[in-house]
């Protein structure tokens, strides 16, 4: 009985927090028929809730206050602003272990073993929808009705695109301050090792922030801004080869599709389906011969992000020496920028899935390694010198 017991509020728990994290995802969703398919899965997921609270009931176990269930501050987090491709693969993950963790096993309970099968059946059909919204761009620039022949044909025609970084102005500022707390730590520690912690180490200091922070945003400018250029004139030369050549195009995009595995009707009348809306035509033209036409974003918000988080992060290991000197000044940069090592490669994880405390002990580790070597070989500078 205790194993019912355990197994049952395990599920009943794991149902909440799956719910929580779809219903979040569904809100975030441009998509419209992508988020329709994430509150459904959301609803699916308070079904089962509910059947194992009737199971519950039956067996005299007492149903727990639902805000008993704890959603980590770190899921929430991550739900919100993590890719939105990246946390259904991570859900995919998840209800493969539920399935084999939760519900594959036999409890000794005949009427609870057919629950969980039942529910394990649908688990499993959650897995497979999420893994093909993963692999499924969104459909906003398509008309639906071209496209709706069977979800079979929908991930032949897609581009995985689940591996993109989601490229949000958040993910943007936690790597800027990333690339300027390790370039201004390596500069400040080699500085003090050769100065002997001299007044050189706040101008150096200072000098690196600057140029590291105008860098970055500079860098971050052009790089949206070619990357939206070069976009714009690859839809631009496509856009004039349909115009210039439509039977070429069809025939080339229907021979993509048999590559693929469609039979050459198949293929045929897949393209002639879309050859009716130009611009759908067009574009799975580009997203076919150029991988897609990705932009690159507001250019200036790319360039205040880079800057402003360069800029903070490569000030940490410069604030002891405002007020510090010596010794005691590279003891403490060394120690808040370790702190702050350890607090932007935890904040990393929330795009990248990881472990928080594993991606934030790595980044920490990297930051001894610069200090450390940057700050001996400045020694070995002031000797030779």
């Amino acid at each position: 009985m205790t194993d019912v017991r355990e197994r049952l509020l395990k599920a009943w728990r794991g149902e909440i927090e799956a719910r929580y994290v779809y219903d979040v995802l569904a809100r975030r969703e441009g998509d419209t028929r992508r988020a329709e398919i994430l509150r459904r899965i959301a609803e699916a997921e308070a079904v089962h809730r509910q059947r194992l609270e009737g199971r519950m009931t039956a067996l005299g176990i007492p149903i727990p206050d639902e805000r008993s269930v704890r959603i980590s501050p770190w899921l929430r987090l991550q739900a919100r602003l993590a890719p939105v491709e990246r946390l259904l693969r991570a859900r995919e993950a998840a209800e493969d272990d539920e399935v084999l963790g939760v519900y594959g096993t036999p409890t000794g309970d005949a009427e609870t073993d057919e629950l969980l099968r039942s529910i394990r059946k649908d688990e499993r059909s959650h897995s497979r929808a999420i893994n093909d919204m993963a692999k499924t761009p969104s459909s906003g620039d398509v008309a639906d009705a071209e496209l709706s022949t069977d979800s079979r044909l929908q991930r032949i025609l897609s581009r995985e695109r689940w591996h993109r970084s989601g490229g949000s102005w958040v993910s943007d500022a936690i790597y800027g301050a990333n690339d300027g707390l390790a370039a201004v730590f390596g500069i400040v520690a080699g500085v003090s090792g050769a100065t002997g912690a001299s007044s050189f180490v706040l101008t150096a200091g200072l000098s690196g922030a600057i140029a590291s922070a105008l860098s970055m945003g500079v860098g971050a400018w052009l790089a949206a801004r070619s990357q939206s250029e070069i976009a714009e004139a690859n839809l631009e030369m496509e856009r004039r080869e349909l115009e210039e050549h439509p039977a070429e195009e069809k025939e080339e995009l229907s021979l993509f599709y048999q590559l693929k595995g469609l039979t050459p009707q198949e293929a045929d009348e897949l393209v002639e389906k879309l050859a009716r809306n130009p611009e759908s035509m067009l574009r799975m033209l580009a997203a076919e011969e150029l991988g897609g036409l990705e932009q690159g974003g507001n250019p200036w918000r790319s360039a205040l992000a880079g800057f402003v988080s360069t800029g903070v992060g490569a000030m940490v290991p410069v604030i002891p020496f405002f007020f510090l000197h010596g010794f005691t000044a590279v003891v403490w940069a060394f120690a808040i920028s370790l702190v702050a090592h350890f607090a932007v490669g935890a904040a990393k994880s929330l795009f990248t899935l990881r472990a928080w405390w594993s991606s934030g002990l790595e980044m920490t580790a990297a930051g001894v390694l610069v200090g450390g070597v940057t700050y001996a070989l400045g020694i070995v500078f002031e000797v030779t010198t």
